[in-house]
């Protein structure tokens, strides 16, 4: 499995896309409607085993996005990029609820939850991964434009707004009811567990990971911080919220430390062995006969697919006119805000394995995904070609498109 979603990511990097790609076409291929060398079935007595590195592997991915996480940053991009994630994440969200809860979607097969599904489906939608249009803006040499910090700006702040999303949906995964009440508390839960954690761990982190960097045994930092993620993802769970959260906010914290640049240098290999596994798991999950075309039965699947991916782009790309004060090339804004990633695969992972989601539907949402990913990149470099990138934030000439 490392093997194969290593040479895999190398593959998709080379083609200009982002590696993760390459490691959920692996997963597909080693899964059991392929090859069948990574265990699915429910009575595989390896698939508990693989879970399980899964598992590890989605918090050490949360972690280091909490460890990149600058929360000065976010508040010096100010009302501007938040503006641009609130209708990134909204209009999505809405839209996909709305499709599901709607006759439209037709006779996919799913669970008869039709609101909990709803749910899963928007939230899915809301994510933004831009470490594909990072690396397109950085190639045309636009890291410096206003277009470029209102995308970087945003999609940080819609991994903070992702992540307490999750923390809703995981609670409706583990049985909570639907509810305008029981969203409140799963929500109050997982913001007050992220506010709280952070608030402590700011205060007590770097006292305690200063006595640690003075120890001489040879790895006891990258241990200790690794231990500090994991109690911090226990507590989350144990708390009523999602692992993850626990897991990004022990990334947070640990980045105030004057031991984050170690830190982050040590988990990285760590990261590259387990972090693979889950997105590779993920792939393995889809049944690759489901996106047959000439089979009848799958195209209740694609059309849902179909449907999603068109919300999925139509949805980020409104956020570009969500900030009407400011001049700025808005289609290259909501397209660079396109692509779906790791937060999004994690909603529907938590979806599939609570029985929320059906085979079909995952394979839909995995299609959009992987959609939104390859499109994202020639369609941004289209609207930066068309209209331009504009300066600083603070420019006053700079073009409305």
């Amino acid at each position: 499995m490392l093997v194969a979603g290593k040479f895999s990511a190398e593959l998709a990097e080379r083609l200009g896309q982002p590696a993760v790609l390459g490691e959920l076409v692996a997963g597909i291929v080693l899964g059991s409607s392929v090859l069948g060398v990574i265990p699915t079935g429910p009575d595989d007595p390896l698939r508990p085993v693989i879970a399980f590195l899964a598992e590890i592997g989605v918090v050490v991915l949360l972690f280091e996005i909490g460890l990149e996480t600058d929360l000065k940053a976010m508040a010096r991009v100010g009302a501007p990029a938040t503006a641009v994630a609130l209708v990134g994440v909204a209009v999505p969200f809405l839209l996909g609820f709305l499709y599901w809860v709607s006759p439209l979607h037709g006779p996919a097969p799913a669970p008869p939850d039709a609101t909990t599904v709803a749910i899963f489906v928007g939230a899915t939608l809301t994510a933004t991964s831009v470490g594909i249009t990072a690396r397109v803006l950085s190639d045309l040499k636009c890291m410096d434009s206003t277009e470029a910090r209102l995308i970087l700006g945003a999609a940080v702040i819609d991994d903070v707004l992702g992540l307490v999303i999750l923390g809703v949906v995981s609670g409706l995964a583990a049985g909570a009811a639907v509810s305008a009440v029981g969203v409140v508390w799963t929500l109050a839960v997982a913001v007050g567990f992220l506010v709280a954690a952070v608030a402590l761990g700011a205060a007590l982190a770097p006292r305690i990971f200063g006595l640690v960097n003075r120890m001489r045994v040879r790895g006891v930092l990258l241990v200790s911080a690794f231990a500090f993620l994991l109690l911090l993802a226990a507590l989350a769970a144990r708390a009523g919220s999602a692992l993850i959260i626990g897991a990004f906010a022990a990334g947070i914290i640990l980045s105030g430390t004057n031991q984050f640049e170690i830190i982050e240098k040590g988990m990285k290999p760590v990261a590259d062995i387990f972090t693979p596994l889950f997105f590779l798991s993920i792939g393995a999950a889809v049944n690759v006969h489901g996106w047959n075309p000439l089979n009848p039965e799958n195209h209740g699947t694609l059309a849902v697919g179909g449907a999603l991916f068109v919300i999925a782009v139509l949805g980020k790309l409104v956020s570009g006119w969500a900030v009407p004060w400011r001049r700025f090339n808005r289609w290259a804004v909501g397209i660079g805000m396109a692509p779906r990633g790791e937060v999004g695969l994690i909603f529907a992972q938590i979806g599939l394995t609570a029985g929320i989601l059906s085979g079909r539907l995952f394979s839909a949402i995995l299609l959009m995904v992987i959609g939104t990913t390859l499109v994202a990149p020639p369609l941004l470099k289209w609207a930066l070609g068309r209209w331009g990138s504009t300066g600083a934030m603070t420019d006053p000439g700079a073009l409305v498109v």
